[in-house]
């Protein structure tokens, strides 16, 4: 398992719970950014396509890093991004990718800022062959979120299946690792620790309508 798995929201929010009843997964440790994210944020089931797509977006760019890097530059990706609005994304060209790697609170990669402009191209497309992004995924992770029980692996032969699908739609940095990564924090997979105080929270947690 890779236990520092982002999930997207409007705006981060920095404080954690206090004093939740129980005990927490231990992967946070004491980061009071990350902590927070552990309580609002990881888990909690996502069904909207930008937020998903946005999420799969960031994976991308933490891949080989700590995600607690992508967490706290998160909202400079987003200003940077234009708020990962894949329409206006799709658009960007040379001249937006050279400000792109002028810009110091991104992690300035070539590859994964050409993967994020190829993948919002993508998502326009299935948009315009009606496709809805979210409903895609979670088709493919089976309809509900998987409450695992077990040890947390660094992927799965479901992974495997989201990693596949997605790159038959032509996404970059959406490898098995990631893709189950994605998975956990976006909610098709609940892997909060069996004792964790969001374990339960997250369970009873009911599906939204895609949009």
């Amino acid at each position: 398992m890779r236990s520092d798995t982002p999930a997207v929201k409007s705006k981060i929010i920095s404080t954690p719970i206090a004093d939740p009843e129980g005990i927490r997964c231990t992967w946070p440790g004491t980061d009071q950014l990350y902590v927070a994210y552990h309580d609002h944020e990881w888990g909690v089931p996502e069904t909207n396509s930008r937020a998903l797509w946005e999420l799969l977006m960031l994976e991308g760019f933490q891949a080989g890093l700590s995600w607690i890097t992508v967490l706290r530059k998160r909202e400079a990706f987003r200003a940077a991004f234009d708020n990962f609005d894949p329409a206006k994304v799709a658009r960007y060209n040379e001249a937006d990718i050279a400000r792109l790697m002028e810009n110091p609170g991104i992690i300035r990669a070539s590859a994964k800022i050409a993967a994020t402009i190829l993948g919002a191209r993508i998502f326009v497309d299935m948009q315009q062959e009606g496709t809805n992004f979210a409903a895609f995924a979670w088709e493919i992770a089976g309809g509900k979120p998987i409450q695992n029980s077990g040890p947390l692996p660094a992927s799965t032969p479901l992974s495997e299946t989201m990693s596949k699908e997605l790159k038959q739609r032509g996404f970059k940095f959406v490898g098995p690792t990631i893709a189950y990564a994605w998975m956990q924090a976006s909610g098709m997979v609940n892997d909060h620790a069996p004792d964790c105080f969001r374990r339960e929270i997250c369970a009873k947690k009911k599906l939204a309508r895609f949009s």
